[in-house]
């Protein structure tokens, strides 16, 4: 028999009571998610995240309450940083490569590894990498100076001789020194800062920092002489060899350009002097990786955060490279 349109309303609820079932089913739902939320969230509050468990909180440090919001206009705790930030203070590396460092165990905080880049420190924890203990340094400051004739590198002068520091005695309300020394009459590169730790390392004789210097001499330099530059000579206070030398200029032997990598003092002109020659002006025009380009006379500027990380680095380019042993 055949069925009628009108037939599928049959026994079918109304739309009122429809529309009534589906609300108490939605409200239903909603009761039911906030309730499993709820769970979650206590469940949350009472264990640790597994960040938390991955690393070892040390006395002091309070988790981070995810529930919390921040107070941004009080911001953080003052005093604390990340850790891989505080690595990149104090000298280490950058960020990126602090991180890494973190995260593969090589620092501890208080004695104990820490594998958390993000890490909360402060300036009182102890805080050591390769065995030595870290610190921020604050304030450091990196300045290139083109020594002028007739200044000397001392802070003062009891002669009331003119010294570097009045040239930069605008550029930082820090006290800096000299990395290393020029002797009144030579010109050229000298760096000045308050970073003890690489002022340790540019001068230290291990490190053997590589020098180029241009010397103007009172007469042609001889071939032989050049070469007894090479192979080294005897002087008082023991044997001494440039690294490489050469004339600056084909058309004047007397313009001669020195590579060496001895900090003795005035060892340059004693060197010349040993072989019979009078050093009429002296001007070193690199130091480690630093020159004076763009940079006139008597002028200074900061330090690039490249020509800084390069410093810290002891970048091999510019480390002389002791020669391997020959084979026999």
């Amino acid at each position: 028999m055949k069925q009628h349109s009108f037939e599928k309303f049959i026994n079918k609820e109304k739309n009122s009571r429809k529309k009534e079932g589906i609300k108490q089913d939605k409200r239903r739902w909603k009761e039911e998610k906030k309730k499993r939320y709820e769970e979650k969230k206590a469940n949350y509050e009472l264990q640790p995240s597994k960040s938390e468990t991955s690393r070892q909180v040390k006395p002091g440090h309070k988790p981070l309450n995810p529930n919390t919001k921040t107070d941004k206009a009080n911001g953080p705790n003052p005093g604390e940083i990340p850790l891989n930030k505080f690595i990149a203070h104090a000298g280490i590396c950058g960020r990126r490569e602090a991180a890494t460092l973190v995260k593969e165990g090589k620092v501890k905080v208080n004695n104990t590894i820490i594998y958390e880049p993000g890490f909360k420190v402060t300036s009182t924890d102890k805080i050591v990498f390769n065995n030595k203990q870290l610190h921020v340094q604050k304030n450091l400051v990196y300045i290139l100076l083109n020594k002028p004739k007739d200044y000397i590198t001392t802070a003062k002068d009891t002669h009331g001789r003119k010294t570097v520091f009045e040239l930069v005695q605008q550029a930082t309300g820090e006290r800096i020194y000299p990395v290393g020394r020029l002797d009144r009459n030579t010109t050229g590169v000298l760096l000045l800062t308050n970073d003890g730790d690489l002022t340790q390392k540019l001068t230290h004789p291990s490190f053997e920092i590589k020098k180029i210097y241009e010397a103007k001499l009172d007469k042609p330099l001889l071939k032989k002489d050049m070469e007894a530059l090479l192979k080294g000579v005897e002087l008082e206070d023991g044997f001494i060899a440039a690294d490489a030398a050469g004339y600056a200029d084909p058309k004047d032997k007397s313009l001669v350009g020195l590579e060496i990598h001895s900090g003795r003092n005035r060892i340059v002109r004693r060197l010349f002097e040993h072989l019979g020659y009078e050093v009429k002006a002296l001007d070193r025009v690199l130091f480690a990786n630093l020159t004076k380009k763009n940079l006139e006379r008597g002028k200074w500027r900061f330090l690039h955060e490249k020509e800084v990380r390069l410093l810290k680095y002891m970048n091999q380019s510019f480390v002389k490279k002791k020669p391997s042993p020959k084979k026999n």
